[in-house]
């Protein structure tokens, strides 16, 4: 599978990078960087320190938007700390950003690619994606599929009460993807909010033979320590993963087609997904909202699969 990754790391967009480097049915194309959990100089830092942290500085890594497309920029420090990556101290990146601008990259490379050729796993707000449409309006027949970490339905909000983080910080840009006929598939707070980083799945994660695996661990104990206290759980949820594991074994997900909208109207609900999950709507489905998941198999395979390294 050919897949780009569009993120905004990050420490469980870190995993998620880490995740498709090291499984041999996904080949990773480039990762493109967006503002989100920090800013945009932030995000390409520290896409290219995972990189380098694999063994990887083949691995393209181009930087795309700095802000979202009308609204003032939102991060998410308060997770993730000022850096993003704070729980590890990792060395200064051994290269600069590839040349280029993100949105030309995703451009070029699915046109380039036969139709349906390339996956877009998309793990942070969707500036990118949104103007890579705009501009190119073909890319419309030609990506295969947009999977993504954002959403909520019986969830709700985890930035204001009613919106997900990734899409409340450009909805402007979901809207316009969700709007975009483009096969996706959805990963929202439904599923993410049952995969607790618990200690002994960190544990687990942190005895892992290699430099990889307590790397890992210490970015999940700094990062979920503010939602294990907001929520009351042993550990945080385990957000953007979710699109590479399906990838790699769809059959510990369950959820059905239905039609998603983003609100962009309202103050007080801006950014909102607006899920017709029981089909009382009359607007057709444009995505697969996943609802249910195989909490032990995920971490068996991210436990799996970080052991290769």
């Amino acid at each position: 599978m050919k897949i780009i990754i569009d993120t905004d790391p990050g420490q469980d967009d870190a995993l998620t990078i880490l995740l498709a480097l090291a499984s041999p049915e996904i080949e990773l194309l480039g990762v493109t960087t967006v503002a989100g959990n920090v800013p945009l100089a932030q995000t390409t830092e520290n896409a290219l320190k995972t990189l380098d942290l694999a063994g990887r500085p083949d691995i393209p890594v181009h930087a795309g938007a700095d802000r979202p497309l009308l609204r003032p920029g939102v991060t998410a420090t308060h997770v993730h700390g000022r850096t993003g990556f704070e729980g590890v101290d990792l060395p200064p990146p051994g290269r600069p950003a590839t040349p280029g601008h993100a949105v030309d990259f995703i451009i070029r490379t699915v046109m380039d690619n036969p139709p349906g050729a390339i996956t877009l796993c998309t793990i942070g707000p969707l500036t990118n994606i949104a103007l890579a449409l705009a501009r190119e309006p073909r890319l419309r027949e030609r990506i295969g599929r947009i999977v993504m970490m954002g959403c909520a339905f019986s969830e709700v909000g985890n930035i204001t009460p009613a919106a997900e983080f990734n899409v409340y910080v450009d909805p402007h840009a979901a809207e316009m993807v969700f709007a975009s006929g483009v096969p996706i598939v959805v990963f929202p707070l439904d599923v993410t909010h049952q995969l607790h980083t618990s200690a002994a799945r960190l544990e687990r994660i942190a005895a892992i033979p290699n430099r990889i695996g307590p790397v890992v661990a210490a970015w999940l104990r700094f990062e979920k320590r503010f939602e294990a206290t907001k929520y009351g759980t042993d550990g945080g949820p385990l957000h953007d993963p979710n699109t590479v594991v399906w990838l790699l074994k769809p059959e510990l997900y369950r959820g059905r087609q239905v039609n998603v909208q983003i609100e962009t109207g309202s103050p007080l609900t801006m950014g909102m997904s607006v899920v017709d999950w029981w089909g009382v709507g009359t607007a057709p489905p444009n995505a697969v909202f996943m609802r249910e998941v195989d909490v032990e198999g995920v971490y068996d395979l991210v436990v799996e699969r970080l052991s290769r390294f």
